[in-house]
């Protein structure tokens, strides 16, 4: 089992950043491929960013591309989703997302793919 937690919500203005983390524990990190997705008020939860294992290869959802980063520290066992140049339209809940690969440095963007997920961290962009 995997247990993941978000932190670093919060309502900010548009234009602003803001950095949210998900703390892994219950298993060796290292193997998972890691992702955020999000879900707005109404709409289906949706795919924002992926990283690998490894954290060389990582894939972006359209919308986000340019403006959100996804690091991870194996060490740590954390994943980042650096958000820059924050829209109104990125007000969501924001789920961490974890599946087992081992080596596969394949990327998967459907909510399918993943077995464990946090219970989300809040993002509230103003204008």
């Amino acid at each position: 089992q995997v247990q993941l937690l978000e932190s670093g919500g919060g309502l900010v203005q548009a234009g602003d950043s803001l950095r949210l983390s998900c703390a892994a524990s219950g298993r060796t990190f290292s193997g998972f491929a890691m992702a955020w997705f999000r879900q707005a008020p109404g709409k289906e939860r949706e795919f924002a960013a992926v990283i690998t294992w490894s954290g060389r290869n990582t894939y972006y959802a359209d919308s986000v591309k340019g403006r959100f980063t996804i690091s991870r520290d194996n060490a740590k066992n954390t994943v980042d989703l650096q958000m820059n140049s924050l829209k109104p339209e990125d007000t969501a809940v924001y789920y961490c997302a974890a599946d087992f690969r081992g080596h596969s440095e394949s990327v998967y963007y459907s909510r399918d793919m993943y077995e464990y997920w946090g219970q989300g961290t809040q993002v509230t962009v103003s204008s």
